[in-house]
């Protein structure tokens, strides 16, 4: 099994290439993510309506290498948070999934 967490997005009408940087799966959350053990990658889903709404699907061995990852770079996520939320006007947890394979 593959633990998912999702999350859905609204990015301000005038920073949303911004946004697509920062949480694509290149991006600025992607690479702090891949700085830990059992990260597998993340996916950014565009919803093209208007206004534009996205998911992430970050992808992880396990809801445990997750939680280890949050524990260790504890303020590095919050300082990456920060900075992120002058990108959106939404930003809500969807949940955490089991990914069959």
């Amino acid at each position: 099994m593959t633990y998912v967490r999702v999350w859905r997005f609204r990015p301000l009408p005038n920073r949303v290439a911004a946004f697509e940087e920062a949480y694509g799966p290149e991006g600025d959350w992607a690479r702090l993510f891949g700085t830990a053990d059992g990260f597998l990658g993340t996916t950014l889903l565009k919803n093209g309506g208007e206004p534009a709404e996205y998911l992430t699907l970050d992808r992880w061995v396990s809801a445990q290498a997750y939680e280890a990852f949050r524990q260790s770079r504890h303020e590095e996520f919050t300082a990456l948070d920060r900075r992120c939320e002058t990108l959106t006007a939404l930003e809500e947890e969807v949940g955490s999934y089991e990914e069959s394979r």
